[in-house]
């Protein structure tokens, strides 16, 4: 591990270490780890204690993230570790995210070997998925480096619960970004993931009002908890006024899971309807996710309606883009990173390994 990264501990009166990685401030006696499980006190310092050790790497579709306008129909080596800073009762990751076995991270797996495992098996990029990888920040920020080394791009599919001090610091490493938005209100996060809406809030606003990363924004609806119009109305009236119509929102179908196993699944009228209101709000980017739904995963011209990247699951079908990233049929630019034509890796799961 790299030793030039931040420390993100402050020594207490008490003797007891602050970690300030995340807003959940988690207070370590020598030996103790944090909430999220993977950051642990050893003497003077708290240690990441996952440094290198994969869950397993999978090649899969950019779509699957989902990012739906950073390139396209590619191809992206995506990994994460295990635990979480936060503590949401629908995880649908939860196998991963919540576990305390630690030898479910049976891929040994260090920064170069998963940029060269991208260049071998011709990924654009690497994603820091299925666990947040703000809480492996060393470890996502040294392969990120490794990866750029490579021309590889970097992917993070995070929650965005992450302090003011360490932003800048991981995401200056990051290519493009799905911030996983899971409500929008505060009695929401503190009561269904023990944690809180406006760092959240926070790390959107930074991203794209001061950085470069590409950022989409996926919400998963649960039925009852997150889906009302009121707060669907304010989420999305936020993201207009506040990040622009341009970022791309996902709706996701949530399904029973972890601890909310008594609760619904998601219809698709509710979906709809949350994309009918962001688009009545000004969203011009609007998809469905977790459904079976080519035209609502497809991306269409705001300006004048056509059709400009078609999708069946996750394979591009159509191309309506010209050499300049722009629609083919009024010529107005549409926001994101292209190449000049997509990928075709298409639905396939690949799980590869490291020797």
């Amino acid at each position: 591990m790299s030793s030039n990264h931040p420390e993100f501990s402050i020594e207490q009166a008490d003797g007891r270490l602050l970690c300030t990685l995340c807003p959940r401030a988690c207070q370590m006696a020598d030996g103790q780890r944090g909430l999220c499980f993977v950051r642990q006190r050893q003497g003077k310092r708290i240690e990441l204690t996952t440094y290198g050790r994969s869950s397993g790497l999978v090649i899969d579709p950019i779509e699957k993230k989902p990012l739906n306008h950073f390139y396209p129909g590619s191809s992206v080596l995506s990994f994460g570790t295990a635990g979480c800073n936060l503590s949401c009762k629908f995880c649908q990751n939860w196998d991963m995210s919540k576990s305390r076995e630690m030898d479910i991270l049976q891929s040994p797996a260090t920064p170069q070997a998963i940029a060269q495992a991208a260049v071998d098996h011709q990924c654009h990029s690497v994603a820091f998925t299925y666990n947040d990888p703000v809480i492996f920040y060393e470890y996502a920020v040294d392969t990120s480096i490794a990866c750029h080394e490579s021309d590889v791009k970097t992917v993070a599919v995070t929650a965005g619960y992450i302090n003011d001090s360490a932003r800048e610091g991981f995401f200056q490493h990051i290519d493009a970004v799905n911030v996983d938005l899971k409500g929008f209100s505060e009695s929401f996060y503190h009561e269904l993931c023990s944690g809180a809406l406006q760092p959240v809030l926070n790390t959107l606003e930074y991203l794209v009002q001061e950085t470069k990363v590409w950022t989409e924004i996926t919400t998963l609806l649960i039925p009852g908890e997150n889906d009302s119009d009121k707060e669907l109305d304010a989420m999305t009236s936020w993201i207009v006024a506040r990040l622009g119509p341009d970022v791309p929102l996902h709706f996701s179908a949530f399904h029973p899971d972890y601890k909310l196993r008594n609760h619904p699944p998601t219809t698709h009228h509710s979906l709809l309807k949350a994309k009918n209101m962001a688009l009545k709000n000004g969203l011009h980017f609007v998809y469905l996710g977790n459904v079976h739904d080519p035209e609502n995963a497809s991306t269409y011209c705001p300006h004048c309606g056509a059709i400009i990247i078609g999708r069946v699951g996750y394979t591009v079908n159509a191309w309506h883009l010209d050499n300049n990233c722009c629609c083919v049929s009024c010529g107005k630019s549409l926001p994101g990173v292209f190449e000049s034509s997509p990928g075709a890796w298409g639905n396939r799961y690949q799980r590869i390994s490291i020797s």
